[in-house]
């Protein structure tokens, strides 16, 4: 799918120009524009079994590659996706490796030292999922064995949530969601965090689903966005205004039922929607 909208004809996005710097710079001299992605952050960022970039912000970011080819006025264009991961991709973005991390990024204010954002593209939150007939209330987790994606918002927030609860629980880190899938399906933990839109592709596509829940909760409001180089604003200006047309458009809430179809939007991904940037 990413690879057809590629070789469509690039839709007229009238931004005007004022210049190359920085990152539109690189990407003209070098006729190459690299957008980084996660390979395992299903449905937000993910691979397909043929190999190609899928998921709700890889949609995304071909319309903003579409709109940085108008931009620079280039006819040929060569549009690469890079696969990163959770551990290198804001490095990749400092480097000049990648222009744009197309992942499941939250936007921090630690992650702001390293690199900027876009407006925001989602809004999610860190929740978990349990077995059927387990409590939901946090403090049933106490002595439960927790599953966590190393180097995340997630961890951090499920080690303060413990904390500022006075639960006592042992935190099993996993380098990656399958595998923290794999050891729920095999009873190894006893509930996994994540989040929220995570959680709905592993449950989704768990063959043993029907022994799963989600809970309702969420212990975070996290935004999410685009990471490019830090203090690019002219580069930055060309994202936020193809994203903000996408907003304009109605285009944004179609790819999220493309790509997250089980997905129900809660108030925050609403609000989101009506505090978009307006295009003048």
């Amino acid at each position: 799918m990413i690879r057809s909208f590629l070789i469509l004809a690039l839709a007229a996005l009238v931004i005007p120009t004022s210049g190359t710097t920085q990152t539109l710079q690189r990407i003209q001299e070098n006729n190459q524009l690299n957008l980084g992605y996660r390979i395992d952050a299903a449905p937000m960022s993910y691979v397909l079994d043929t190999g190609e970039p899928a998921g709700y912000t890889p949609l995304i970011c071909v319309r903003v590659a579409q709109a940085i080819t108008n931009h620079l006025k280039l006819e040929n264009l060569q549009v690469q996706f890079v696969p990163v991961d959770a551990s290198d991709r804001f490095e990749k973005v400092v480097n000049g490796d990648v222009d744009i991390h197309c992942g499941a990024s939250t936007i921090t204010m630690e992650r702001r030292a390293l690199v900027d954002f876009s407006i925001p593209t989602f809004v999610d939150g860190a929740s978990l999922l349990l077995q059927k007939d387990a409590p939901e209330q946090f403090e049933d987790l106490a002595g439960k064995m927790l599953g966590v994606r190393s180097n995340t918002t997630t961890e951090t927030a499920l080690l303060n949530s413990l904390n500022s609860s006075d639960v006592v629980a042992n935190v099993v880190r996993f380098s990656e969601h399958a595998a923290g899938m794999k050891a729920m399906e095999s009873g190894e933990i006893d509930a996994y965090f994540a989040d929220q839109s995570i959680l709905v592709g592993l449950y989704a596509n768990s063959p043993m689903a029907s022994e799963f829940k989600m809970s309702t909760d969420i212990l975070t409001v996290e935004k999410q966005g685009l990471a490019i180089a830090r203090g690019d604003t002219e580069f930055r200006m060309v994202v936020d205004q193809a994203l903000s047309k996408l907003y304009a458009s109605g285009e944004i809430q179609k790819i999220r039922g493309e790509a997250i179809p089980n997905l129900q939007p809660g108030v925050a991904l609403q609000a989101m929607y009506m505090l978009a940037p307006i295009l003048d």
